[in-house]
């Protein structure tokens, strides 16, 4: 299962970004996956192709209705909106399709009318042009299996809504060529998307997740009912396995794709009889569980961990998926609210093997664990480590938070550069983020909501944060963090205790903690004064009033090495300026630092928004004092403990209380 590079970008392209799509099937999904591509990809020609002018016609009317959404929420300029629906042509006549770079098919899940598009499409497009469908369950095998040249097609698969749900699973099958696979993912990471390499089995790596464990809550109504089930489910998903199928129609999908199981891998797969006679559960919303008696919510729960644990096992013995891919996946493509291996993780392998094995009795033919438990935990769930000219090149990827750092990932990091930073074989470390968007939009606020108000908590919350970066701070090996989108905060703390910052042309940095009624704790007060106190004017702009400093300025003021135009470039670059450190890591200066004047501001971001003055005159204070600071540790905590004086303002309260509640902070209220 294993690609030429973990992170798909690394990887030097083999062939241009597609210019022409076609995308065959106008009904549920096929527009919802044009609508992603025409979003991500300003310029495509996008065809949809139906054999109803009505489904295409209503298909073309979605993408306007998406765009001007779009618009009205301000997630779009209006020339973004206009490039929509410009070159989206719909067509009855698979002729059109001539010039298609990529075809993409998203009709019914029926494998001969799949073969008879396929047979259509290839007497029509060019050699090269790629062949993929969207099946969520038959394997690439048989849909591909008359092709002349296979080794152009795969299976593509979406998940709902395709628009807006990161993950696609790419099938690698026998006949796909590999830089087919390779240019795909690159593709779909370009895109906004995170592409998860499976292997060509039935329903793939997270269907056999969500289609066995509907299945099996459907096997539990001869003791419970669907929305007993539901409720219990709650626990572990958003939406319980009925109101989800209520949704999705999908009944009949788990009646076949069931069916295929137990053909292909034994009549344990069978589906539950009760799909071919109910259109329709009687179950409830999420959010609102029925009582469920303890013991009977006990056995629904054990056997939906059972059924969830068994697929999981399965997937990895036959290396069907990555562990980390098929934790993200459940979690963002399924709506899961952990991933299995962290629940077993969780739970602890003493607990999750009993529940595993009863299961397994229960369910005679169920796959079990073919190795301890704790062997599956054996893997990096946040980041991806790969080697380019023996530089270790360490990406943060948690997309769905825009790869920002949390306790876990921090761990991991760490613990990478500790495994190899004594290792000969080893220049050194780039750090960047997963996809084109982001580097790392700072930290997750954890449990600092919990400490507002106790200023010594708080500062050794700070301190604790702090773990990865004052070990930076001591390397001798270089680190270069390649900045591959937008940074914030936490992230910019991190990329300012690197050895070396390179950037993408157009990359920027920005510090909006202030704009929370709060100061940063990790050494931005601290650190960028002493690198490039050349620089103070811009960073006293970004710390009081959150402006953004552009790369190209970060260039201008030495605070950023060197730029690069696209994200491949970039992390070369970084690998050079790794091997150009070597031997001179110079770390952050000691030393106290001359400031420049604090001239008094209004209390107001740069964006317009009111700040809290009493934050600002501890950011200030805390400013003068650790540049007056004699040594680096005297002057870190400085930060430490102003991070924790800010705890305990009532701006701090608004601006947290705020941020959770996903609005503006009014800190015209707080004294």
């Amino acid at each position: 299962m294993a690609s030429s590079f973990a992170n798909p970008l690394l990887a030097a392209p083999t062939r241009p970004l597609p210019r022409t799509v076609a995308i065959i099937g106008a009904g549920t999904i096929g527009p919802d996956i044009g609508y992603y591509l025409k979003s991500a990809l300003p310029g495509l020609k996008l065809y949809l192709v139906d054999i109803s002018r009505e489904a295409v016609d209503r298909a073309i009317e979605r993408f306007r209705a998406y765009a001007a959404k779009a618009l009205a929420k301000g997630k779009m300029t209006e020339s973004q909106a206009a490039a929509v629906t410009e070159n989206l042509i719909g067509t009855l006549d698979y002729r059109d399709l001539a010039d298609a770079d990529w075809v993409l098919e998203a009709a019914t899940e029926n494998i001969e009318l799949k073969k008879r598009i396929f047979a259509e499409v290839e007497a029509i497009v060019r050699p090269d042009a790629l062949i993929t469908s969207n099946t969520s369950s038959l394997p690439a095998a048989q849909i591909f299996a008359a092709l002349r040249h296979p080794e152009r097609a795969t299976v593509t698969h979406f998940f709902a809504p395709a628009w807006r749900n990161p993950v696609v699973e790419v099938v690698r099958w026998e006949k796909t060529a590999p830089e087919v696979v390779e240019h795909l993912r690159q593709v779909f990471c370009l895109t906004g998307k995170v592409p998860l390499v499976t292997a060509d089995v039935a329903c793939f790596m997270l269907d056999r997740i969500f289609d066995n464990w509907c299945n099996e809550a459907a096997l539990l109504l001869d003791d419970a009912t669907a929305a007993e089930i539901d409720s219990v489910a709650g626990e572990f998903v958003h939406a319980g396995p009925f109101f989800v199928l209520n949704l999705a129609n999908g009944n009949p999908i788990i009646t076949e794709t069931n069916t295929l199981q137990a053909e292909m891998e034994g009549r344990h797969y069978r589906p539950a009889p009760i799909f071919r006679a109910v259109e329709r559960w009687l179950t409830v919303v999420p959010g609102r569980p029925v009582e469920v008696a303890p013991a009977l919510a006990a056995a629904i729960r054990a056997r939906l961990l059972g059924i969830l644990f068994s697929q999981t096992v399965d997937i990895l013995d036959r290396g069907i998926g990555e562990a980390a891919d098929l934790d993200f996946g459940c979690r963002q493509a399924l709506a899961f609210r952990a991933g299995p291996l962290d629940l077993m993780k969780a739970l602890g392998a003493g607990e999750a093997g009993a529940l595993l094995q009863r299961f397994c009795i229960e369910r005679p033919g169920m796959p079990g664990a073919r190795r301890p438990l704790d062997d599956y935990q054996d893997f990096l769930r946040h980041i991806l480590v790969d080697e380019l000219d023996g530089v270790k090149v360490i990406t943060l990827r948690r997309p769905e938070a825009m790869n920002a750092l949390h306790d876990e990932m921090t761990d991991e990091i760490l613990a990478v550069i500790r495994r190899y930073e004594h290792d000969p074989a080893v220049a050194g470390f780039v750090i960047v983020g997963y996809g084109n968007r982001a580097f790392c939009a700072g930290a997750d606020i954890g449990r600092f909501p919990r400490l507002l108000g106790d200023a010594e908590g708080a500062a050794q919350y700070a301190r604790d944060c702090s773990r990865l970066l004052v070990h930076l701070d001591r390397m001798q090996k270089p680190v270069v963090a390649a900045l591959n989108g937008m940074v914030l905060g936490g992230g910019f703390e991190l990329a300012t205790r690197c050895h070396g910052i390179v950037a993408q042309r157009q990359a920027w940095m920005q510090m909006p903690e202030v704009t929370l009624g709060i100061v940063h704790g990790i050494g931005a007060m601290v650190v960028p004064y002493r690198r490039w106190p050349q620089a103070a004017a811009e960073f006293h702009a970004m710390l009081r009033r959150a402006e953004r400093l552009q790369a190209t300025r970060a260039l201008e003021l030495g605070v950023v090495d060197a730029l690069a135009d696209d994200y491949r470039s970039l992390v070369l670059t970084a690998v050079e300026r790794v091997k150009a450190l070597q031997g001179k890591v110079a770390g952050v200066p000691a030393g106290a630092v001359e400031l420049g004047a604090l001239a008094p501001i209004e209390p107001k971001a740069a964006s317009g928004q009111p700040l809290s003055a009493e934050v600002i005159a501890i950011m200030e204070q805390a400013i003068r004092a650790a540049a007056a600071a004699p040594t680096l540790e005297a002057a870190l905590e400085v930060g430490y403990r102003a991070f924790g004086d800010s705890a305990c303002t009532a701006a701090a309260r608004e601006g947290i209380s705020a941020f959770q509640e996903k609005r503006k902070p009014d800190f015209t209220r707080t004294p």
